[in-house]
């Protein structure tokens, strides 16, 4: 065990080495616009938000199994808001500009958001203390998982110089969010192209243009003519491509009383019917309990069983001509369809000119002047870290590969040797159930089940894949048959008939008991016995 650790160990310095060379070649960059690794404690710098709406606390701490630190959403079930002024707006327009964080969801992610916005100036209308879901932004992305919602977010709110109004356009089919606890890093790249792309741990996952309607939801652009919205339907407007024919008469020979089936009249009854004999008979090895009570419970009756005289014979008590589909049967009469002469098709609203209808050759992108953090999410754990803007595709690689992949690489090492310390766990324990139930498959109570208990065995440990599901089913047996031996009745059974006539005596034994005791109580005890009857179910 000493070698993966160690292996480990030096992976964790090469990552811990490259994560400083890289920075101080980051902060050399001319091209980082903004760059935060949390290496320090955020406080002073980020500004948690005092809206009371927003409880949950932030923390600075480290992540799992690294000596790197990161921005922690630290309560479960919470509203978390925090935000970070830029020194100066960052201008999106005819350049390229790269956003790109890293999110570990430490405690898996049920229900909850895991994205940034990057936000527009304050004069829009938000200060750092009062940020919540209403401070207007300019982009967010980022991974948010709940219910059918599981993908990295991709939104941009554009202004319609028009109407004056931001409007969301949301990517369309944006990639969907790993479902481990492992580091992720999420990149998109904004081009002078009009183009956008995004990258999961480095890997193209979605490209679009800013100004397709296939790309985002609702288009950039507006469609040139909308339904005029003060049009109304006709009232004469006809819809109805058929109706019935109006000329159309119901035949005389229709008749709508017929019923649906008939007697069989060719049907005969089979030879050897036995009309006397009734389907079911009194038990004849039934027996009245010893402690069976005819005053409390009433008169005894046994219980019934299936007549094994009709077993042999055509079939038992009065024969019936078996139904048949009526010929005659035509049902509701209904009147043909044909093609409506008046029909006009399915009525819209004429169209009309768009007045919020503009042409874009770029998209109107507002400066970016803050980065906040605005969640509610049901899971703690979420450590956000090494949140950057550049200007420069080749940076946000180079901190790919330096920073995160040597983290991602020592936090898969650590996942595979937990995922082989827990298989033989596993497998330890699987030994230890298997010793246990063999000793127990040669106890004398499982009688005629212990073949069956000693085949299951055999099948559970060829069929590794099958193991748990085989097991369980064992032990459902096992279960049964002790519970079955210490409730099954009062006195002790030679045979399986015996008891489970046994049963059924006990069983409307405690029920008349009961039922009696509730007349005395009510002062109905007196009068006639009532009958019962009991019901063998073998």
């Amino acid at each position: 065990m000493e070698y993966p650790n160690r292996k480990i160990w030096v992976v964790q310095c090469l990552f811990l080495f490259s994560t400083a060379c890289f920075i101080s070649q980051l902060r050399a960059s001319d091209d980082v616009i903004f760059y935060e690794s949390f290496d320090e404690d955020f406080e002073g710098r980020w500004i948690a938000s005092e809206n009371p709406d927003y409880t949950g606390v932030w923390k600075h701490v480290k992540s799992e199994g690294h000596d790197d630190h990161g921005l922690l959403v630290g309560e479960k079930a919470r509203k978390h808001a925090i935000v970070k002024p830029l020194d100066e707006p960052v201008i999106l327009k005819d350049k390229t500009v790269v956003l790109q964080f890293e999110v570990r969801l430490q405690n898996g992610l049920e229900c909850g958001g895991a994205y940034i916005k990057y936000l527009r100036p304050q004069d829009a209308g938000w200060v750092p203390k009062g940020f919540d879901n209403e401070s207007p932004y300019t982009i967010m992305f980022g991974p948010d998982r709940c219910g059918a919602t599981n993908k990295v977010h991709f939104i941009l709110k554009h202004k319609n110089p028009k109407s004056g109004n931001f409007v969301e356009h949301h990517l369309k089919f944006p990639p969907s969010v790993p479902s481990d606890k492992l580091t992720h890093v999420y990149t998109a790249i904004l081009t002078p192209d009009n183009e956008v792309r995004i990258l999961v741990d480095g890997e193209e996952k979605k490209k679009g243009n800013f100004l397709s309607g296939d790309d985002f939801d609702p288009p950039l652009i507006p469609s040139k003519t909308i339904p005029d919205p003060d049009d109304k339907k006709p009232e004469d407007w006809d819809e109805r491509a058929k109706i019935p024919d109006p000329e159309a008469t119901k035949p005389d020979d229709w008749d709508e009383d017929a019923p649906l089936e008939i007697e069989d009249e060719e049907a005969e009854k089979p030879d050897g019917w036995l009309d006397d004999e009734p389907e079911e008979v009194d038990d004849p090895e039934a027996a009245k309990p010893e402690d069976w009570d005819d005053e409390e419970d009433g008169e005894w009756e046994a219980p019934k069983v299936d007549n094994p005289k009709c077993a042999e014979a055509p079939g038992c008590g009065e024969w019936k001509r078996p139904m048949k589909r009526n010929p005659a049967y035509k049902g509701k009469w209904h009147a043909p369809l044909i093609d409506n002469p008046n029909y006009k098709g399915i009525w819209k609203p004429q169209e009309i000119d768009n007045p919020e209808y503009f042409e874009l050759e770029k998209p109107n992108f507002e400066p970016i002047a803050a980065i906040g953090i605005e969640i509610w999410t049901m899971q703690d754990g979420i450590l956000f870290d090494n949140i950057l803007i550049s200007s420069s595709e080749k940076d946000a690689e180079t901190y790919r590969e330096t920073t995160w992949k040597p983290k991602f690489t020592v936090e898969k090492e650590n996942q595979k040797d937990e995922e082989s310390t827990e298989s033989d766990g596993l497998k330890g324990f699987q030994k230890v159930v298997f010793e246990y139930l063999y000793k127990i498959a040669d106890l004398p109570f499982l009688g005629e089940h212990k073949i069956k208990v000693l085949d299951l065995l055999e099948k559970a440990e060829k069929q590794a894949n099958l193991t748990i599901g085989i097991l369980a089913s064992i032990v459902v047996v096992i279960i049964s048959i002790l519970l079955k031996l210490i409730f099954g009745g009062k006195k002790p059974a030679t045979v399986v008939a015996e008891t489970k006539k046994t049963e059924v005596a006990e069983s409307s034994d405690d029920q008349g008991s009961s039922e009696a005791q509730d007349e005395k109580n009510n002062g109905g005890g007196g009068g006639a016995p009532r009958r019962r009857t009991q019901r063998r179910d073998d």
